[in-house]
């Protein structure tokens, strides 16, 4: 029995997402893929081989009671659990994201930690909440002693990072990115939609989006997810055609490309229904895919010519 939430239905969520290239030579194969993700005994890590190769860890919580960062300095102080949780694609790509949801007014009294333990993922105010002051407060960054979804992500990374079994010999260089994004209830009536989509310097991008009532918080972090996926995908991919010579060495910049990324592009691949359609906004400005198979074709039309010279010599 699910339990009564007695501030009512939640208004905002919010989340973060780190992404990087998992430190290891080769791909991690389905079975080591679970023992890495494996973060509590007593719920299972879901593996998935179609449309490709996916695994999610399940949640973690982290309980928290401080203040959340506002635009404006107002103090809001929130209590509850952040959950967090892992996923690794093609056993190449490693995520983790912590993320939660808060309704609109909260309660004014401290409940036991047992009341917030039984709602995972679902924060608590003392009052009403400044829905868009919390909200810009979040994408811009924790305040000193606030809320800091992103350390909460980082450090369930560095945990993962730690795993004895990973021999931190990465096939290219890459860089880390992070994604944070909050949810606000749409109008009645409306659908989902995306309000922004920004890309920062030091990695950072920010999504504000707008959802129906009733949509599941952990399906918006899905799409995040996909949306932090394909962007590490052509950060990382456009990085390796910026520092790309001639001859010999860009064979050796490019083919890990080829080896190891091209096959990982598969925007909604498990996006929710009701959200899916929110990839056609970033398909269209700034174009995901468009831009993607760009680069994909300059990478094989660099691989090309480079090639031709070694026929030549092999039938002269």
């Amino acid at each position: 029995m699910r339990p009564r939430e007695e501030t009512g239905p939640p208004v905002l969520a919010c989340g973060e997402v780190r992404t990087c290239l998992l430190p290891a030579f080769q791909a991690l194969d389905s079975r080591t893929a679970v023992q890495l993700l494996r973060l509590r005994a007593d719920d299972r890590v879901r593996v998935s081989e179609r449309p490709n190769a996916y695994v999610l860890s399940p949640d973690v919580l982290t309980g928290v009671d401080c203040p959340l960062p506002t635009a404006n300095g107002a103090k809001v102080r929130a209590v509850g659990t952040v959950a967090t949780r892992a996923a690794l694609t093609e056993g190449r790509v490693l995520q983790t994201t912590a993320y939660f949801r808060i309704p609109a007014t909260g309660t004014d009294v401290r409940r036991p930690w047992g009341h917030y333990l039984v709602r995972p993922g679902m924060l608590e105010t003392f009052g009403k909440l400044p829905e868009q002051a919390v909200v810009e407060g979040i994408l811009r960054g924790s305040q000193r002693g606030s809320l800091d979804l992103g350390m909460i992500a980082e450090n369930l990374l560095a945990r993962l990072l730690r795993y004895p079994l990973l021999d931190h010999k990465v096939p290219f260089k890459s860089r880390h990115t992070h994604l944070r994004w909050a949810a606000l209830r749409a109008a009645d009536g409306a659908g989902a939609s995306i309000e922004s989509f920004m890309v920062s310097e030091e990695g950072l991008r920010t999504v504000r989006l707008r959802v129906p009532e009733g949509t599941e918080t952990v399906a918006v972090a899905g799409l995040c997810e996909d949306f932090a996926l394909h962007d590490w995908l052509l950060t990382t991919v456009l990085r390796m055609l910026d520092g790309s010579r001639t001859g010999p060495e860009a064979m050796l910049v490019l083919r890990p490309a080829v080896d190891h990324l091209l096959h990982v592009w598969m925007p909604r691949a498990r996006v929710d229904r009701e959200l899916g359609h929110l990839w056609d906004v970033l398909e269209q400005e700034p174009g995901f895919t468009r831009q993607w198979r760009n680069l994909v074709h300059r990478i094989r039309d660099q691989l090309a010519l480079q090639a031709i010279p070694l026929l030549t010599e092999r039938w002269p």
